[in-house]
Parts: structure tokens; C-alpha cells; sequence
């Protein structure tokens, strides 16, 4: 039996496997977003947070992943449900590179833009919600972009602990010492990688061209 053969197979098992990992890969961005632009924008309001956020999110990114999950698994609530726990891990993950592209995109505006909100009467809230996000917004993506990437990627060892995925079929196929197990796992996520970064990408070359 071919590759091609032994996917058609297993269609229906790797259809979900991947609907799990794309799953896990989303709620692990929406909660990454969430927590890393607000933390980006108190950098770049107030630099003297740089070091504690960034350092602690440079901190979580040199963790291995399987030493995360395992760091995370007594702490109460998450180490319940593996999906819970990965979701958590995967978000810490993906933090470091929201951080910096919003402080980035933040201070790459120019002082008189906000001048010029500041004069027509706009608070700190409206500047940050009318002109600074929307101006960093391609600056934002391209952090996001390369986060949703590295997820997909972390993701597949999310399976190690139960989470799902389609780094199953990785485990499985290491385990039975069988490269097509392996490849059913490694294609579609390597897949999922390249149009994540070609829709993103997309997307943040069209904001950059509209501004």
C-alpha cells in the first residue's frame, strides 16, 4: 500500500484528529491575543515592564514543551483536563511574540499622530483603541503570524499528555516504528503551518498597503 493509499485509509481519522488540532491551536491564540496585547501596550505605555513581562515570557519560551506540560499538570483545575492543560502551555508559548511586535508596532507610531489625537480631545483610551491598535495592527499580525506558526508546531507534542491532535499519529508511528503513521501526523500539520502563515501574511500585507 502507497502513501497516498494508506492516507485514504485513515481519512476520516485524520479529518478529526486535525479539526482537534486546529481547535487547540485557536482557543491557544484567542487566549494568547487576549492576555499578550494588553501586556504589549503596558510596555510600551510604561518601559519599566519590560523586563518582568518580557523576561517572564522569555522565560516560558526556553522551557521544552513536554517539561511545560509536565511543570503544569499538578497545578490545580488545568492538570484535570490534558486539553485544558495544553491550551494553557500552548498560549504560553505563543505570548512572547504578541508581546513584542505590539510594543513595536506601538512605538513605531509617530509622536505627532498622537499630538494631533491628543488635540482634537481624545483620551488615553480612544488614542490607544482609535489610532495606536489600528496603526500597529500589521505590526501585530506579523507577531501573531509567526505565534500561530510556532503553535501549530508545539502543538503535535500536545498529544504526549493526551491533548489530542495529530501528533497521535506521530507518537503512534514512533512507536510502531512505521514513517507512514508518522507522515500522517506531520504532512497535515506542516499543511496547517503553510496556510496559516500564507492567510496571516496575506492578510498583514493588505493592512500595510491600505495605511
Amino acid at each position: 500500500m502507497n502513501l497516498a493509499q494508506f492516507f485514504l485509509s485513515h481519512q476520516q481519522e485524520i479529518l478529526q484528529s486535525t479539526a482537534e488540532h486546529i481547535w487547540l491551536v485557536l482557543i491557544s491564540m484567542l487566549l494568547a491575543t487576549a492576555v499578550g496585547v494588553p501586556l504589549g501596550v503596558a510596555v510600551a505605555r510604561k518601559p519599566w515592564l519590560s523586563k518582568p513581562i518580557l523576561g517572564t515570557a522569555n522565560i516560558a519560551e526556553t522551557i521544552p514543551s513536554l517539561a511545560l506540560f509536565g511543570f503544569l499538570l499538578p497545578v490545580p483545575w488545568l492538570g484535570a483536563r490534558a486539553d485544558r492543560l495544553a491550551i494553557v502551555a500552548l498560549a504560553l508559548y505563543a505570548l512572547l511574540p504578541i508581546i513584542r511586535n505590539t510594543v513595536a508596532g506601538i512605538r513605531g507610531i509617530d509622536p505627532s499622530v498622537r499630538e494631533a489625537a491628543r488635540g482634537m480631545g481624545m483620551t488615553d483610551m480612544q488614542i490607544l483603541l482609535q489610532v495606536e491598535l489600528p496603526l500597529s495592527l500589521p505590526v501585530l499580525l506579523a507577531g501573531i503570524r509567526v505565534a500561530t506558526v510556532w503553535t501549530i508546531g508545539i502543538a503535535t507534542i500536545a498529544a504526549a499528555i493526551g491533548a489530542g491532535g495529530l501528533g497521535e499519529f506521530i507518537f503512534r508511528g514512533l512507536a510502531m516504528v512505521d514513517n507512514r503513521v508518522i507522515l500522517e501526523g506531520a504532512i497535515p500539520a506542516a499543511m496547517l503551518a503553510l496556510f496559516a502563515d500564507l492567510a496571516i501574511g496575506l492578510l498583514e500585507r493588505r493592512l500595510r498597503h491600505a495605511r
